[in-house]
């Protein structure tokens, strides 16, 4: 039996004095044949410790039913970690923030209207409560206290961020240890007075999250804490990327003297990001600070190791600073994992979305006489189908869409009106002949937002359709959800590649369909220039989303999710794919133009965090 506690300032191991050098990698943000890949890497580079966190829609993402295979594995992920020397660092609270979908709350939440996110509302403990009979006895076996490399808990995670209900922290901190966790339990929060009044509780130990400025926030934490051992739950090394901006990286040296200066206060840490992975398939949050912005497929984080696996150079700053402070690699270094250039590939068939046959394959209509969120329709992730049909005649009228969440495509009998963003929510013009018209709105769900107080974010049209003050009824709605089983049973035709801009140059969503050889099977990278907008599966595994707003110009396509031989590649275009319907899949990755992390931006100074 092992036990993590603290005594006048520092912790203890075994009642011995211990430092706690841990790097974040998330099991759901890396493939399972990875795992042990990252893991050595990290410690090979002097850590002691790994940290995760456990996302909650990953393993209940329909109500009730409950996963933790392959990718939702945790209890492999923690197995492997103590195989490998490793001490784990659990946050399984039922929001976690991460840039992740919702902050990993489930998206099924949202279908009860009058439920209290985050807070002592009983229909919303009582959702937790379910989950945590399932998820608490899978980690009770791997607590130090029963010989397992779990040495601490988290409770919540920044709640100081979102609230101030001290009775919902009691409540979860009682939950975990009816159900069984003896170890250190803790929370983690900005280094402000507002974060630590309102996120912590008097008697369980609290931690900080920051970037920079470290005697700045530890004299805030000082005012608190006196006494209590100093911990950087989470060191922000680097930043995430939303679309339509820049690729976020910090200098290397700067990262190194900041930790350098954590270490010499006597401080242990965890480096949020290790190593960021991606965020695969519907998964990628958003913020929304002064509008929406969406996160990008890359979860890259301008960490020490890159999305794809590899060292960088500011990871050999870190681990020179580590050794300085006598923590030094615990094993040899990994070799990189070989990269592959399969070269172009050309999809040669196509699915167009709006036909009887595909819309009948992937859904089955919905008579709704309002439009509503997705979530009101048992829908969670994807894309969601609105249709009526408008009479006419009408001159010159706006067409409103209040509220769309997130981007919405706008067609008349199949031929596209415009767009409406969320971040651009400007009406479009419409005229209708006497003999009317279809109207289908397909809308996309971006992500929800994962931090602040606007997390409550259902997806679809949240209000309603009107045509000037004139609401539109009776509605056929289609959730889209792109599950691989329904994709597996779409019908393509032949592409002739001068059609692939669509009949007489329309731009309508469809399907493209091709296939490449592999002979052996390495990691490599999807360039999509010349499409527009869209969702990429290799082997029906869902890479995530591809834009040619940027930054991103690539996915990482891991190479455990190819095999040898034939494999298949589907793109969900929304727009129009280029004449030659071509991509390429080539070994070097590229995440765009890249831009300084702003210093307030370590700190809280933005109301914006990890």
């Amino acid at each position: 039996m092992s036990l993590l506690t603290w005594n006048q300032g520092q912790y203890l191991l075994d009642g011995q004095p211990y430092r706690i050098i841990s790097g974040s990698i998330h099991y759901y943000r890396v493939v399972p044949e990875y795992w042990k890949d990252r893991l050595l890497k990290l410690k090979a580079s002097g850590f002691n410790t790994v940290e995760t966190y456990i996302a909650w829609n990953v393993h209940e993402p329909s109500e009730g039913a409950f996963n933790f295979t392959g990718m939702a594995d945790v209890e492999s992920f923690i197995r492997l970690a103590g195989e490998l020397g490793l001490h784990v660092i659990v946050r399984p609270s039922p929001f976690i923030c991460a840039e992740w979908e919702f902050g990993g709350l489930p998206a099924w939440l949202l279908s009860y209207s009058d439920l209290q996110l985050r807070c002592m509302d009983p229909l919303y403990l009582s959702k937790v409560d379910r989950y945590y009979d399932q998820l608490i006895p899978r980690l009770v076996p791997y607590l130090s206290s029963k010989g397992g490399p779990i040495i601490a808990v988290q409770i919540e995670n920044e709640y100081g961020s979102y609230g101030n209900d001290t009775a919902y922290l009691d409540y979860l901190r009682k939950g975990l240890i009816d159900r069984g966790i003896d170890v250190l339990l803790f929370t983690s929060d900005g280094p402000t007075d507002e974060m630590l009044l309102g996120g912590t509780l008097p008697d369980v130990h609290a931690t900080v999250n920051f970037g920079s400025r470290v005697k700045e926030s530890f004299q805030k934490y000082r005012e608190y804490r006196k006494d209590e051992p100093l911990m950087v739950m989470e060191y922000w090394n680097g930043w995430f990327d939303h679309w339509m901006e820049d690729h976020h990286v910090r200098d290397g040296a700067d990262v190194a003297k900041v930790l350098d200066e954590m270490l010499a206060q006597g401080s242990s840490i965890n480096m949020y990001m290790f190593h960021g992975g991606t965020n695969f398939g519907f998964y990628n949050g958003a913020n929304h600070i002064v509008t929406y912005e969406p996160t990008t497929t890359s979860y890259d984080y301008d960490a020490p190791l890159t999305e794809w696996g590899d060292s960088t150079e500011k990871l050999e700053a870190v681990r020179k600073v580590l050794a300085k402070h006598g923590f030094a690699p615990g094993c040899p270094f990994p070799e990189p994992i070989p990269k592959a250039a399969y070269g172009k590939v050309q999809l040669t068939e196509k699915a167009e979305l709006f036909t009887d046959a595909a819309l009948q394959q992937l859904s089955g209509p919905i008579h709704s006489v309002n439009v509503r969120p997705m979530e009101k329709f048992g829908q969670s992730y994807g894309f969601i189908l609105y249709s009526t049909f408008v009479k006419g005649p009408r001159q010159g009228q706006k067409l409103y869409i209040q509220d769309v969440r997130d981007r919405a495509q706008v067609f008349l009998n199949g031929r596209l009106l415009g767009v409406i963003e969320r971040w651009n929510p400007q009406p479009l013009e419409i005229s209708v002949p006497a003999e009317g018209v279809k109207l289908d709105i397909l809308v996309e769900n971006m992500g929800r937002v994962n931090y602040g107080p606007l997390i409550r974010d259902p997806k679809g049209i949240t209000e309603g359709v009107r045509i000037d003050n004139q609401f539109q009824f009776d509605w056929t709605v289609r959730p889209l959800p792109l599950q691989p089983e329904t994709l597996a049973g779409l019908k393509y035709d032949a592409l002739d590649a001068a059609a692939a801009d669509g009949e007489n140059g329309e731009e309508r969503p469809a399907f493209y369909r091709g296939s490449f050889e592999v002979q052996e099977p390495g990691d490599t990278f999807l360039r999509f220039d010349g499409w527009y907008k869209g969702i990429a599966w290799v082997n029906g595994f869902n890479l995530g989303r591809y834009w040619s707003a940027g930054p991103q110009r690539t996915l990482y396509v891991p190479g455990p999710l190819l095999q040898q031989g034939r494999n298949e590649i589907v793109l969900f275009e929304l727009h129009s794919g280029p004449v030659n319907c071509e991509i390429e899949l080539t070994d070097t990755p590229d995440l765009g133009t890249v831009a300084q992390v702003d210093d307030a931006v370590l700190n809280f100074a933005n109301d914006e965090e990890e």
